[in-house]
């Protein structure tokens, strides 16, 4: 059982080092000493099939899993049903370029909540979020996991208990635990190894154990307000947190095996070894 750990996108330290094609991610990352990938398309699913099943047969001989972030502007409780329908679609086209390269989670963000009380929102939501699951289905993508994404703004849906109904939807669903986003939502409330197994709690009595094990990650420190979330920091920063180091213990301690992705800003395949290297010292496998 291992953790495996790698960045969203590329460091500064991917053009510093003098890679400048998508097809060069997978030996960066080994060079770096990580073993995954997080592909982002939060600005629109850009990629072509061609260039998509490129990076994944370079991405298999290098050993490096892929998984990759649907659009940003995805909206599950949209007040305009053509904006749902759109939402749909864009998870429909995640997972279809998240095939084609061999990759086998996407990330989604759920969406602001508009002017609708929380709970409408919600509904809302489940029902959109089921309706993207089922097209996955129709159209032979139902191998490919969804992971819906705990959020960092307090007036976006995705507090841990949201998400944890998302998943509810399907078997299948996976939870990404941003534990940034947790920590900025609730005012620097969940940084220790006490609140850190609290998440991990409500995971597995919601959706069990297997999926609790298996759950997909995002982390960084991130600075955070009144509102919540205000941007991404750098493991340099000591004063907003997450740290990563308690959660690394129970990662170990609970036989889970996370895929974690860095989202430091620009620092995330440095900042993903140091996790990677937390992990290890807490007695993780090497991979």
């Amino acid at each position: 059982m291992a953790a495996f750990f790698g960045p969203a996108g590329n460091s500064d330290s991917f053009a510093a080092m003098g890679y400048k094609s998508s097809l060069d991610v997978p030996e960066y990352i080994v060079r770096m000493g990580l073993d995954c990938f997080e592909y982002q398309c939060g600005r629109g699913v850009n990629i072509g099939e061609e260039k998509a099943r490129q990076l994944g047969a370079v991405a298999s001989e290098h050993g490096v899993r892929l998984s990759l972030h649907a659009p940003y502007y995805i909206s599950l409780a949209a007040a305009e049903e053509t904006k749902r329908d759109n939402s749909v679609n864009y998870i429909l086209n995640s997972a279809r370029a998240a095939d084609y390269m061999g990759a086998t989670r996407i990330v989604v963000h759920p969406g602001g909540k508009g002017k609708f009380e929380r709970g409408y929102a919600m509904n809302l939501a489940v029902e959109t979020f089921s309706r993207a699951i089922r097209a996955l289905d129709e159209n032979g993508l139902g191998h490919i996991t969804v992971c819906p994404e705990t959020m960092g703004k307090i007036n976006q849906l995705g507090d841990l208990d949201e998400v944890m109904r998302l998943c509810s939807v399907d078997e299948r669903v996976v939870p990404c635990i941003d534990f940034g986003h947790l920590n900025a939502r609730t005012h620097g409330g969940v940084n220790s190894s006490e609140q850190f197994a609290a998440v991990l709690d409500t995971v597995e009595n919601a959706l069990g154990n297997e999926r609790m094990r298996k759950f997909h990650a995002h982390f960084s420190k991130i600075e955070y307000s009144d509102g919540g979330e205000v941007r991404h920091l750098t493991f340099a920063d000591n004063m907003y947190g997450p740290d990563f180091e308690p959660l690394a213990e129970l990662i170990v301690r609970r036989g889970c095996e996370p895929t974690v992705i860095c989202e430091s800003a620009g620092t995330q395949a440095e900042d993903a070894k140091a996790m990677k290297e937390m992990y290890i010292a807490a007695g993780g496998i090497r991979i």
